[in-house]
């Protein structure tokens, strides 16, 4: 198989990988770290989330952040939204894309958002219709692709059937999670087979986790199927609340050093980029999770 020429990375960082940080980071540091990430070359940064501060309230704040922000000419900044509420937020706030998540479990989706598959797909109807008319491009997640932490493997047809409706409501990419890094490369390439028999696979994006190390092998092998877009976070922030022991996101930076090895463009400065972990790990008060990070710390 050949692999893309070009691979849009998508940073998830000072979204999915704050959202679940117990002490509030401060908007100043992340419109800060949002800023750094707009200087690397990225072409697609999450924001925020206009979800319940109750639930997540490290995402409070995401109107004041997204209204902060110095927007750079070619980056989109997408918010993730759960409702027509949230929708409203975010566009008062200067929202012009956003993102819908869903799961391909029936228990996770219970668990997450307390209501059915179909329930939850139903609350996005309306989203959906109001971004269509008002030209707001919107993203779809799926949540569990590979695997649930209460309802173990999950069939591939379950994956493409949610991805399908998402798609047929208007998502222009549609981001397929392994939630619990449970998935290996055989089984990756087995689930986005069934899910681009559905949708073309150039609207396909991975977002793997890295819980048990094999976050990069399925992403090349994705690579190798066709699929362009990758989800990551920089210094490999982030995990899941409602996955015991879910270890964060693929990091960003060990995600550019593997394709830049491949010859695979990305427009993405690996220096800046992990500056910019550097910098939200020093906040924080911990090293990044990235291999590469440390590496090129070590060697300075």
């Amino acid at each position: 198989m050949r692999l893309p020429k070009r691979i849009k990375l998508v940073e998830v960082g000072a979204r999915d990988g704050l959202q679940n940080e117990k002490d509030i980071v401060p908007s100043a540091v992340k419109i800060d770290l949002i800023d750094r990430l707009s200087d690397t070359g990225l072409s697609m940064i999450e924001a925020g989330a206009f979800v319940s501060p109750k639930w997540v309230p490290q995402m409070a704040d995401s109107g004041a952040v997204l209204s902060g922000i110095a927007r750079k000419t070619g980056v989109r900044y997408p918010v993730l939204v759960p409702n027509m509420k949230g929708y409203e937020a975010a566009r008062a706030s200067g929202a012009r894309e956003i993102a819908v998540f869903g799961a391909a479990s029936e228990t996770f989706t219970q668990r997450n958002i307390n209501c059915s598959i179909a329930e939850s797909l139903a609350r996005f109807a309306p989203v959906a219709e109001a971004a269509a008319r008002d030209g707001v491009t919107m993203r779809g997640y799926v949540s569990c692709v590979l695997g649930c932490p209460y309802e173990g493997e999950i069939a591939p047809a379950a994956v493409a059937q949610v991805s399908a409706r998402l798609f047929e409501m208007g998502c222009a990419e549609i981001s397929l999670g392994d939630t619990i890094g449970v998935g290996t490369p055989a089984k990756a390439q087995a689930m986005v087979q069934t899910v681009a028999a559905e949708i073309p696979i150039e609207r396909l994006a991975v977002h793997f986790h890295d819980t048990y190390g094999q976050a990069l092998a399925n992403i090349l092998a994705c690579l190798e199927l066709g699929v362009a877009i990758v989800d990551s976070s920089v210094a490999g922030l982030g995990g899941c609340p409602y996955a015991k022991g879910a270890s964060g996101n693929v990091a960003s930076e060990d995600v550019l050093y593997m394709l830049e090895g491949l010859g695979i463009e990305t427009g993405v400065d690996l220096g800046k980029l992990s500056a910019a972990g550097r910098f939200i790990c020093d906040h924080l008060g911990r090293a990044p999770a990235s291999k590469v990070a440390q590496a090129l710390a070590a060697k300075n």
